[in-house]
């Protein structure tokens, strides 16, 4: 970074670097009309919202929370239903349960939703047969239909990602403060499907437990504990758009510091974390606690370089590592990386992705992922970090309330050739209902475990 200018911060300073992953807009003109009218719209998310986020990660550093990340690949303008976001929280309440009960600790629950319309590619066009067009990348920026129309980055997504995202948030706040959270009730939370799950059983012995311990909290309480009518619910999204992000940073009146008011805990993925370019500048600014995604090819010293750049000093709370390494690359990518943070003596929260690290495609060209691969990648990262004494505080998952079939196996044994029954997301393949139950069950016995 060239010395002239490491001090010298603003929303707009990336504009100054070199910049990836960004559309190119026919109409420039266009772009900024829409830019300024979001500027001026209001916040979707809270300076005092971002600053107990920050509080919660920073106590899951500390060993006294555990952060659950979930939700979709993509984002889709149409799957902005009552029906598709409140199954979307009520496997992440379940899974939330499941760890809550089962380790023992408090859950930081964090959304890949409101918000997670933009997606990195590997290349800027596709092509089919003689036709050469723009790739898709996201809801945000243009369509997934392969027509000249449907790829041209328009404007007036961005306008519809920001509505899109405030109606998210209204429906999420509105249930997880209203009582569907409740803990005297987490019937409330079965998805119709669930009865036919193998893990049925299992979960119901868990609901029945805690029924049973809230019966006698309200019995020798002289009254109700409303706090266990509601939790908390977080936004996150990979901050890949950086006009759309710089358009929601604002100064707060009272307050030190510019945030981000488009989301709780936004992150910089693999494809854009050079420490000279747009996105590190943008991200090292903004006061809200953000991620990094680690990938195979982070060595220790860019790692350190990283670190330095986005949190210099050291905040509690501040600086998320996810890591994604995949299943046969975590046992030799990891404890490097975890020795030389050690050696810095610096305060992060290590959480990990087994996702995208497992990706493969089938002999049909169907993108996929395999759960033995996430389950033993995420069983990994456990023993590892218990083995160099660390400490792995949570995890982050692409999954959905629905009852797809993109991943092959879990509990039903899914299979290639059953991947196009219910074949939906856009971009990557995600976690349905029942496996992501079974991987928060797994979670528990793999810590247990490590914790007799």
């Amino acid at each position: 970074m060239p010395t002239d200018t490491v001090d010298r911060w603003s929303p707009s300073s990336w504009r100054e670097r070199p910049v990836r992953q960004q559309p190119t807009y026919p109409d420039p003109d266009a772009l900024q009309a829409t830019l300024s009218q979001i500027d001026h719209l209001p916040p979707l998310v809270t300076s005092w919202e971002i600053d107990n986020l920050k509080e919660d990660l920073a106590q899951a550093e500390a060993g006294n929370r555990f952060l659950l990340q979930g939700g979709d690949c993509a984002e889709s303008f149409e799957d902005c239903t009552a029906d598709v976001v409140t199954s979307r929280l009520k496997i992440l309440l379940q899974m939330s349960l499941v760890l809550t009960y089962g380790l023992n600790t408090k859950i930081v629950r964090v959304g890949r939703f409101a918000g997670q319309y933009a997606k990195p590619r590997s290349s800027d066009t596709e092509t089919q047969g003689d036709t050469t067009l723009p790739s898709y990348r996201g809801e945000i920026i243009n369509s997934p239909e392969f027509t000249e129309a449907a790829r041209t980055p328009d404007p007036d997504r961005l306008l519809k990602a920001y509505t899109h995202s405030g109606l998210t948030l209204n429906l999420v706040r509105a249930l997880s403060e209203g009582g569907f959270a409740d803990l005297r009730h987490p019937e409330y939370w079965n998805v119709d499907f669930m009865a036919h799950s193998p893990l049925a059983n299992e979960y119901q012995r868990l609901v029945d437990d805690i029924g049973t311990a809230m019966q006698f909290i309200d019995t020798v309480a002289e009254h109700a504990l409303n706090a266990m009518e509601r939790v908390t619910f977080y936004t996150s999204h990979e901050a890949l758009l950086l006009p759309y992000e710089e358009a929601l940073t604002r100064s707060v009146p009272h307050k030190e510091g510019i945030y981000n008011l488009g989301t709780h805990l936004p992150w910089i993925g693999k494809r854009t974390n050079a420490p000279d370019e747009a996105h590190m500048e943008y991200m090292r600014g903004i006061a809200n606690p953000v991620g990094l995604k680690v990938g195979p090819d982070m060595t220790p010293s860019k790692l350190r370089t990283l670190i330095n750049h986005l949190d210099p000093d050291d905040e509690p709370g501040r600086l998320t590592l996810i890591t994604r390494f995949g299943a046969n690359k975590i046992a030799d990518r990891l404890p490097p990386l975890i020795n030389m943070v050690q050696s810095m003596g610096h305060s992060v929260l290590w959480c990990c992705d087994p996702m995208h690290g497992n990706t493969e495609r089938t002999n049909g060209g169907i993108k996929t992922r395999r759960f033995k691969n996430i389950l033993g990648e995420l069983e990994q990262a456990f023993e590892i970090h218990a083995a160099e004494g660390s400490r792995l505080g949570g995890v982050h998952f692409e999954l959905t309330g629905e009852n797809v079939t993109e991943c092959i196996g879990g509990a039903r044994g899914l299979k290639a050739n059953d991947l196009e029954r219910a074949y939906k997301s856009l971009v990557d393949p995600r976690l349905n209902y029942e496996q992501s139950l079974e991987i928060a069950f797994s979670i528990v016995r793999k810590y247990r475990a490590l914790h007799k």
